[in-house]
């Protein structure tokens, strides 16, 4: 529950502190007073407020401002924090928001326990803390699932353990659809690859590679037929040295064999000169060997001079085709014998069919889950339907028409149903959306009796009712009295109030007042402790200081003692 409340420079306030129990608390006050402040500052606290509507709660001419609850600990809060990593070492949660003026620029900052927090953290604490119900509020109607969410926690127990499995089987569900998604694109993809491959092993086929060396051999070969004339020059020229020889001057050939000759006369006479000997011999077989190659390089040259053209296009051919993968030869026969292998089989379609008779088993699970979850909540309607009904009626709502409309929606993982609470409060009238028909103080009076119903199953340990009971009769507001004193009765209450009714039921009563203190006006927060306090305030909202006003709130605290 909020245990405390400590404001500094906040609007008309210099600085208050007030602390709070268990039960029924009432605010009440003159209009303009300032009792909107208290509710404002809690609002920003728990990450409304923002920006300038946050400025202005900065009390002028100040430089700070500083608000702070403090909440006693509940499981439900306690598993937040662990959940998220917050270690505490007090026995409750301080709650804090700072407003800084910082170069210029007001500059905001949210603490839990001083730890400094975002807003979407303490937005995600806020329903854990506080719930505040003011008048004409139709916000919470409009914002999407929430009367759905209503109607679960009014289950309760009933409802709950169906809620898990329809979350589980959703997201098995999902699951199974984006692998099937996953599945079917990449056998779409895998289509157009085996296209594209086939094309491509095609071309590599056509261009009948074998060789990795290739187009160095080409390169060699056409740079010999590109210099084949000075070639067949030169091969003529050193065959006329080695073989043929001149007029005058006989050949290499001729001369070497002349020393090898001369060298084998020589070695008869002297044994020493056999090597030399032999060295002259083998000289003159390389010397014959070389002019047999020199003379067969000569003849091909003479054969092919038109081959060319041909090789100069198989050259361009087998560059283009390195050029147009980003792979040399080597790498495109090796890419060529792949393709070969991938390509001798067939896409398996099975896996897929597989994915499919998942995807459709967890849908059968979804769609069965999702029936029972319906049902459940179609029970909980015709129930949530009596209870408020009984409610709505003591409060000046007699002929009120309420029912839950229970339609198919898309499944989320909160089941696949849409909750629309459904309202008339005139005979005659057609059923219609809550929030579209009902006005401020039938839409306040809804939510007091939807929150009494809401009471045994919400984790709310504190309710805030912003003046839910203005323009109402005495009969109603005496109703109205009653289901907040029951709502008290489990939880922490808290109601801004103008109603005398009202307040004589509270177990706790502070006055909201302005004072004006050298031309400043300031805001005082007072508790009431005592009957006579309590009793004159009671009268000053009765309608006066005359003794039947005292004698009526009189009346209203020993009722309220006797109950």
């Amino acid at each position: 529950m909020l245990t405390g409340l400590r404001l500094e420079n906040i609007a008309l306030i210099e600085k208050l502190q007030l602390d709070f129990g268990s039960g029924f608390t009432v605010l009440t006050g003159e209009t303009g007073a300032g009792k909107s402040i208290l509710l404002d500052a809690l609002d920003a606290l728990l990450g409304g407020l923002q920006g300038a509507a946050g400025a202005r709660l900065v009390r002028q001419g100040t430089s700070r401002s500083w608000i702070e609850a403090s909440f006693s600990l509940t499981p439900v809060v306690k598993g937040w924090l662990d959940l998220r990593s917050f270690e505490l070492d007090e026995p409750e949660l301080l709650l804090s928001r700072e407003w800084r003026l910082s170069e210029g620029r007001l500059v905001s900052r949210h603490r839990l326990n001083g730890m400094v927090i975002n807003r979407s953290q303490v937005q995600e604490l806020r329903p854990l803390l506080v719930d505040l119900t003011a008048q004409g509020q139709s916000q919470q109607l409009a914002r999407p699932g929430q009367q759905r969410l209503w109607l679960d926690r009014f289950a309760g127990e009933t409802l709950r353990p169906l809620l898990a499995p329809v979350a589980t089987a959703w997201c098995q569900e999902r699951l199974a659809a984006a692998a099937l998604d996953q599945a079917r694109s990449e056998r779409r993809q895998l289509l157009q690859d085996r296209q594209r491959q086939e094309q491509l092993l095609a071309d590599l086929e056509a261009a009948g590679l074998e060789d990795s060396q290739e187009r160095l051999r080409l390169q060699q070969e056409q740079d010999r037929l590109v210099h084949g004339v000075r070639l067949q020059e030169g091969v003529t020229e050193l065959l006329s040295r080695l073989v043929d020889g001149g007029e005058e001057l006989p050949s290499l050939l001729d001369q070497l064999a002349s020393c090898e000759q001369q060298l084998h006369v020589l070695e008869q006479l002297d044994g020493c000169l056999t090597p030399l000997r032999c060295c002259a011999s083998e000289a003159l077989l390389q010397l014959q060997g070389l002019g047999r190659e020199l003379d067969r390089y000569g003849a091909v040259l003479d054969s092919d001079p038109q081959s060319l053209g041909l090789l100069q296009e198989r050259m361009a051919q087998l560059k283009a085709l390195e050029r147009r993968h980003g792979l040399d030869l080597a790498a495109l026969i090796g890419l060529r014998d792949r393709l070969r292998q991938q390509l001798n089989g067939s896409a398996d379609g099975s896996e897929l069919a597989a994915l499919e008779q998942r995807q459709a088993a967890a849908l059968a699970i979804r769609d069965q889950v999702n029936a029972r979850l319906s049902q459940a909540r179609r029970r909980a309607a015709t129930a949530l339907e009596q209870q408020l009904m009984a409610a709505l009626r003591p409060m000046g709502l007699a002929n009120v028409r309420f029912a839950v409309a229970i339609e198919p929606s898309p499944p989320t993982e909160a089941g696949a149903d849409a909750v629309r609470f459904l309202f008339s409060a005139n005979p005659g009238q057609p059923l219609a959306p809550l929030a579209e028909v009902a006005s401020g103080g039938e839409m306040s009076r809804f939510l007091l009796a939807l929150k009494t119903c809401l009471a045994p199953d919400d984790a709310q340990p504190t309710l805030l009712f912003d003046e839910i009971d203005t323009g109402v009769s005495g009969r109603v507001s005496a109703a109205m009295a009653t289901l907040l004193r029951q709502l008290a009765s489990g939880r922490q209450v808290f109601c801004v109030t103008h109603q005398p009714l009202v307040a004589a039921a509270a177990d706790h009563h502070f006055r909201v007042s302005k004072q004006v203190v050298n031309g400043v006006t300031r805001m005082r927060v007072s508790q009431l402790r005592d009957t006579r306090e309590r009793q004159e305030e009671l009268a000053e909202l009765a309608g006066g200081d005359h003794s039947e006003a005292f004698s009526y709130a009189a009346s209203l605290l020993e009722q309220r003692y006797l109950d």
